[in-house]
């Protein structure tokens, strides 16, 4: 018997992209889904859109919330479901039909792999380019993320790291979550196939978490909350330089000054 995998969409105004994120999910090859559509306070025609939605598919669920945020809808989706699998979707990306059956026998055949994803393309109404990913290890990881948000985790794993941290308002808490499940243990799989769509358009978040003080407000963010994984990884703190960070580290040490 397949286990059930639980599709997470958080959806905030997104209501132009949703049918066909929901539908790429509702396509999977895997047979066993639910799809829960988290509507976080939108003020477009999101909320109506999921419910026809939830009227054409048996497996489409719908919660509202009041605005607050993707981490919090996406936690309000993990812990509604009913999947032994989670897969977090944002409400303008889309999958392949192959992804999700693919990641589970590889999780189903390995209980020390925590996190299965793939290859990835991001595109737009003028194309679409690979995604360069680069290979995962936990130096790696320590200084930046190579695991886009919707890889294929364990509910279980989720739950006993506390799911999304709501408190992370600087961007990129994906990076965070995968620290968070990934930094005392197990294993990662990357599938050799394009698995998973990214779209870029104007309300892209990886557009809006890119400006300096974003990105020096999520250094310290890190550093508090995961300062003995740095100092393994990274011999130190992670740098606003991130790829320096173990190397200004070591020198540091070197000089007494760390």
């Amino acid at each position: 018997m397949n286990p059930k995998v639980s599709i997470i969409i958080p959806c905030y105004n997104q209501g132009h992209f949703l049918k066909e994120t929901v539908e790429s999910a509702v396509n999977s090859a895997y047979p066993t889904l639910e799809i829960i559509i988290v509507n976080d306070g939108s003020t477009d025609n999101s909320e109506e859109i999921a419910e026809q939605l939830t009227e054409s598919y048996s497996n489409v669920a719908l919660l509202n919330q009041l605005n607050s945020g993707v981490t919090t809808a996406r936690n309000a989706g993990i812990e509604f479901a009913s999947g032994k699998y989670i897969l977090p979707l944002d409400g303008d990306d889309l999958i392949a039909p192959n992804y999700i059956s693919e990641a589970v026998q590889v999780l189903e055949k390995s209980p020390k792999v925590k996190v299965v994803y793939c290859e990835a393309v991001k595109f737009n109404e003028s194309g679409s380019k690979e995604w360069k990913l680069k290979p995962f290890s936990r130096q790696a990881l320590a200084k930046d993320n190579m695991i886009f948000v919707s890889g294929i985790f364990r509910k279980s794993d989720c739950m006993a790291v506390g799911g999304f941290s709501t408190d992370m308002k600087c961007g990129r808490e994906d990076w965070e979550f995968w620290i968070k499940m990934l930094k005392n243990g197990g294993e990662v799989v990357k599938l050799p196939f394009v698995g998973f769509y990214y779209r870029l358009h104007s309300g892209s978040k990886r557009k809006k978490t890119g400006s300096n003080q974003k990105k020096r407000e999520r250094i310290a963010y890190l550093n508090k909350h995961h300062a003995a994984f740095f100092e393994r990884e990274l011999n130190g703190p992670l740098r606003f330089q991130r790829t320096w960070s173990k190397p200004y580290n070591n020198l540091m040490k070197w000089l007494g000054k760390l």
